[in-house]
């Protein structure tokens, strides 16, 4: 089975649409204005492992830099952002998690302070159809962090999931439901220290 940070992080690629030339999708300063709008989030998601089987959990996302992903049981896993780093929580013990640098996953680039698609070198695939458009980036010093392709619906723009291809090749999907915007969460919902400090009393 496949180690739950990569699990946490990601339809597969092939189940998507052929680039369009016509379609009239989201531009890249439409994606980005949505990105940098979407500060305070949280939504259920269900997640599509690369050997077929599912997850499911609750999503919360305070940006820049921040997010938790509860997964539900029997997974019972916990994956938190913030500091730069991500840490993974094994629900099964109550030793040190993981932690891996933010900035080495593709999900930074939902994270981060100011996203400019436009001018950022790092979008290799925009497309689009009728329904979504769909924008594909990874860090182009380091592609073996992996790619990240986020799926954007339109009127309104609308993050509806993700799918994550790691270092070796797996993709993992994530799907959205209905996003809940403008809540206030304390910054400890998402520290990694006082998550620690709670498991080891």
């Amino acid at each position: 089975m496949k180690h739950p940070f990569r699990l946490a992080l990601a339809v597969l690629l092939s189940l998507l649409p052929p680039l369009s030339a016509t379609a009239q999708g989201l531009t890249l300063d439409e994606i980005s204005a949505y990105l940098n709008s979407l500060k305070n989030a949280e939504a259920s998601f269900t997640q599509i492992n690369a050997d077929g089987s599912r997850s499911t959990g609750k999503l919360y996302i305070s940006r820049p830099g921040q997010a938790r992903f509860e997964y539900a049981p029997p997974e019972q896993t916990l994956v938190l952002a913030s500091g730069g780093q991500v840490a993974i929580f094994d629900g099964k013990s109550n030793g040190t998690p993981e932690q891996y640098p933010l900035k080495r996953t593709p999900l930074n680039l939902v994270l981060a302070r100011n996203v400019d698609l436009a001018k950022a070198k790092t979008v290799v695939n925009l497309g689009s159809d009728a329904s979504m458009t769909w924008v594909e980036a990874q860090d182009p010093e380091h592609p073996e962090y992996g790619s990240i392709l986020l799926i954007f619906t339109p009127k309104p723009t609308t993050l509806r999931q993700w799918i994550i291809r790691d270092e070796f090749g797996s993709q993992t999907t994530v799907q959205l439901g209905e996003m809940k915007l403008g809540e206030s969460y304390s910054n400890f919902l998402f520290d990694i220290a006082t998550e620690v400090e709670r498991r080891s009393r």
